[in-house]
C-alpha cells in the first residue's frame, strides 16, 4: 500500500530555523469520508510567513505545534471523491501542508484549470503571492499615475507582482533586491524603471538617485535596515503597506527602526497587510491576473527543488534569500 510523507514539526526554532526543526514521517494513506476528496499533491509552496507559523508568539493565525504537519499551500490532482463537486482528476488548490497525500472536506479545496495556465502558478502569480500584491497595492498603496513606487525583494514572488502591476497602473517603479543578477531580472525581464542592489553597500545613496522625487508608496518585504532607508525618502502623504519583515524573522533581537519620526513629519499612512482580509474577493484579484497573464504582461519565474525530501531546506534558503523567484518544491 502507498504510503503517505509528512513534514512535521519537530522543535520551536530559536533564532535561525535548521532541519533539525522538522521530522519527516510515514503514515498510512488515508481514504476520504463522505464529502471529502483524496488529493495526490504534486507542488509545495514555501513562503516567508512559514517561519512565524513555527514561532510560539501571538500572529494573526494559530501557530504549528510540535508533531503537527508544517503548514503550506499545495497544488495537486484529486486520486478519490466523495464530494459531488470534484471527481477524480480534477486539480485543486489546497493548504495541505508539507505532505505527499490530503484528504478532507472538499470545501477547503479550490478548482483550478491547468489548462490555463502551469498548475504550479496557481501558488505563485495566479495564487496568493498574486492575490497580495493585488490587494496590498490597490487597497493600502493606491498608486497614482505617474507617482513612484517602491518594493523590496522585488525579484520574489509577492515583489515581482506588485512592481509589474504598479505599471500597469502608471507609476514609476523601483525595486530593490539581492545582487547584480536579480537586479537585471527585475529590471530588464520585468521591466521595473530601476532596481537597487541592496547588497552593494550604498542603499541610501542608490535608492535616492533611482527615486529623485522622493517615494509616494513602499511595499514592504524585507524591514529591517531597508524599512530605516526608506523612511528617509518617503514624501508627505505617503503610503507603505507592510506586507512582509523577513529581515526580522530569524532575529533573537528585531531591528530597532530609527527613523520612526519621519512618519509624524510626512504624515506617513502606515498598515499592515495580510490577504485573509481581502477573502470575499479572491474572485476580482484571480480574474485581473489571469487577464495580465494571458494577454503576456505578468511575467513569472520559479526556484524549483525535486522531492519532498527537500523542504526544509527549501525554507531555510528562502529565509536567506537564496530563492531566485517563487521556492517551489516538485513533489512528483
Amino acid at each position: 500500500m502507498t504510503a503517505n510523507k509528512a513534514w512535521t514539526l519537530a522543535s520551536h526554532p530559536t533564532g535561525w530555523v535548521t532541519e533539525e526543526n522538522f521530522r519527516l514521517v510515514e503514515s498510512p494513506l488515508p481514504s476520504p469520508k463522505e464529502g471529502e476528496i483524496l488529493v495526490r499533491n504534486l507542488w509545495l509552496s514555501l513562503d516567508p510567513y512559514m517561519r512565524g507559523r513555527m514561532s510560539q508568539q501571538k500572529s494573526y493565525v494559530r501557530g504549528v505545534e510540535v508533531g503537527e504537519v508544517m503548514t503550506g499551500e499545495t497544488a495537486g490532482e484529486v486520486l478519490e471523491s466523495r464530494h459531488p463537486a470534484f471527481r477524480r482528476g480534477d486539480k485543486v488548490t489546497v493548504h495541505a501542508g508539507w505532505q505527499l497525500y490530503w484528504c478532507g472536506k472538499g470545501e477547503l479545496a479550490t478548482k483550478v484549470d491547468d489548462r490555463a495556465a502551469p498548475l504550479s502558478y496557481y501558488l505563485g502569480c495566479l495564487g496568493m503571492p498574486g492575490r497580495t500584491a493585488y490587494f496590498g497595492l490597490k487597497e493600502i498603496g493606491q498608486p497614482k499615475p505617474g507617482e513612484t513606487v517602491v518594493v523590496s525583494a522585488a525579484s520574489g514572488a509577492v515583489g515581482s507582482v506588485v512592481g509589474q502591476l504598479a505599471k500597469h497602473w502608471g507609476a514609476r517603479v523601483v525595486g530593490i533586491a539581492g545582487g547584480a543578477r536579480k537586479c537585471a531580472y527585475v529590471k530588464d525581464e520585468l521591466g521595473f524603471d530601476a532596481c537597487v542592489d541592496y547588497k552593494a553597500g550604498n542603499l541610501y545613496r542608490d535608492l535616492k538617485e533611482a527615486a529623485p522625487k522622493g517615494v509616494d508608496v513602499y511595499f514592504e518585504n524585507v524591514g529591517g535596515e531597508v524599512l530605516d532607508t526608506l523612511l528617509r525618502l518617503m514624501n508627505p502623504f505617503s503610503r507603505i503597506v507592510v506586507c512582509g519583515l523577513i529581515s526580522d524573522y530569524n532575529a533573537v533581537e528585531p531591528y530597532g527602526v530609527r527613523n520612526f519620526r519621519a512618519i509624524l513629519v510626512n504624515r506617513i499612512r502606515v498598515q499592515g497587510m495580510i490577504v485573509f482580509d481581502w477573502r470575499d474577493r479572491y474572485g476580482e484579484a484571480n480574474a485581473a491576473l489571469m487577464d495580465l497573464y494571458r494577454s503576456g504582461k505578468l511575467k513569472y519565474r520559479e526556484s524549483v527543488l525535486e522531492g519532498i525530501e527537500a523542504a526544509p531546506r527549501g525554507l531555510i534558503g528562502l529565509l536567506r534569500g537564496e530563492n531566485f523567484g517563487k521556492q517551489l518544491v516538485k513533489l512528483a
